[in-house]
């Protein structure tokens, strides 16, 4: 799967710097087009995690994952053979419904198939990701130096063929173990499903084991749209995912409109964010290891994007040599506060996702990236135009989000710690040592 991952970014990333400029220079839209293109197709594209994650609890979730990779190939191919604004808005709204449902299906895969090392398994495939997407940018880059037509297109038909070679491998992989469908299925889990035991993330609430181990489910599956704590979560979530609105565009835009800083420091902010993340997310994913170390990355991230934003409003005080330190400190840490979000999310997540629903629960989650990527831009730029001030306050904002997501984790953590006594003691009533 780590392969599927870097060829996959690669393609990614020869296609998204370029996709904007295609869209006006070679399909002939107007810029009002454009973002009308953009913003309705990543608006549909919110539907694609639920819906990804719903399908992967009744049917193998390396099938469904090749079924959205052959549907984003589909919907950039058939971006060629028109130039009309509806056909353009209709193919691109397919493709964005595929991309954030493989999103879902590659961390669900990444969960069953990596078990308790999924944290550390999650950052090795950022890592690789993050690469994939600087080779495929830098390709893109030369592609972009030529500026024709048939340079645009083929950068487009490069994004195709990963996705094609994408899905060839993925027929290839082993389909982990899915709890879903052995909670679902006979009480007696077949040989080489999922165990699990009441309260751990494999379990349902309220499942038990039996003589063999395998788990039961003695109720309905559990549905994430009435577990009122996990979609508080969802929503503190979509807030910790600011900074990837942040580095992307407020600071280019920060730049340009509120520093003396050279323009062309913004594109060596992002090649130092991917080399940071490429250097640092694996070796740090050992403190999320576990719920309650996840949880405990809580403050630090705060601290962190409390410090970017800071740095932020430092940068407009002018001078070209304070706005350049102050950028790149800014970028940095900012950086450190998309990493460790990246390691807690990717672990409660999991943690606090029952065995029975698994897939559901995450495409449920996958929405706050979804609704980030949305609305963030539209909040940056509104701090941008509140001026220097306004990011301090975005960034008390997190630290409002991060105590309530710390509290309602600790809780939910709790009431699980809570149910699987209950379910102990439940086991031993009746049982007397002998003599």
């Amino acid at each position: 799967m780590l392969w599927i991952a870097l060829i996959n970014k690669m393609g990614t990333g020869l296609w998204m710097g370029a996709a904007a400029l295609y869209f006006t220079l070679v399909a002939g839209l107007s810029v009002a087009e454009v973002g009308m293109l953009l913003g309705v197709s990543g608006a549909v594209g919110i539907a694609g995690a639920p819906l990804a994650g719903h399908l992967a609890d009744r049917f193998p979730v390396t099938r469904i994952l090749i079924g959205a990779q052959l549907q984003q190939a589909v919907a950039l191919l058939a971006l060629l053979t028109t130039d009309d604004f509806a056909l353009l808005l209709l193919y691109s709204a397919v493709n964005s419904l595929a991309d954030r449902g493989a999103n879902v299906l590659t961390k669900l895969y990444a969960a069953r198939i990596a078990g308790r090392d999924r944290t550390r398994y999650q950052a090795v495939q950022r890592t690789v990701s993050n690469a994939g997407w600087a080779v495929g940018g830098l390709a893109g880059a030369c592609a972009l130096a030529v500026g024709t037509t048939h340079a645009y297109q083929a950068l487009l038909l490069g994004n195709v063929v990963s996705f094609l070679a994408a899905a060839a491998l993925t027929l290839r992989c082993a389909e982990p173990p899915s709890p879903s469908r052995v909670v679902s299925g006979s009480p007696t889990a077949t040989p080489g499903s999922i165990t699990a035991t009441p309260g751990s993330p494999a379990a349902a609430p309220g499942s038990t084991t039996d003589a063999s181990g395998a788990t039961t489910a003695p109720g309905p599956a559990s549905n994430p749209w009435r577990d009122r704590s996990f979609l508080l979560f969802t929503v503190t979530e979509a807030a910790l995912f600011l900074d990837d609105a942040v580095l992307q565009v407020g600071i280019p835009l920060w730049i340009v409109h509120a520093t003396d800083a050279p323009h062309g420091l913004a594109p060596l902010l992002m090649v130092l964010n991917c080399v940071l993340v490429v250097g640092c997310q694996v070796p740090l994913s050992r403190f999320g290891s576990t719920p309650e170390r996840a949880r405990a990355l809580l403050v630090p991230l705060a601290v962190c994007f409390v410090v970017g934003c800071a740095a932020l409003t430092v940068s407009a005080l002018g001078g070209t040599g304070v706005a350049v330190a102050a950028l790149t400190a800014a970028a940095i840490a900012l950086t450190f506060a998309e990493i460790l979000h990246a390691i807690a999310s990717w672990e409660l997540s999991i943690a606090l996702a029952p065995g029975d629903a698994q897939g559901a629960y995450l495409g449920v989650h996958g929405l706050s990236s979804s609704a980030q990527r949305s609305g963030g831009p539209l909040l940056v730029t509104t701090v941008i135009a509140a001026g220097p001030l306004a990011w301090p306050v975005l960034g008390a904002g997190v630290i409002v989000t991060v105590a309530a997501q710390s509290r309602l984790v600790r809780r939910r953590l709790e009431r699980q710690r809570a149910e699987v006594s209950r379910a102990s003691d439940g086991r031993a009533v009746g049982v007397h040592p002998a003599g």
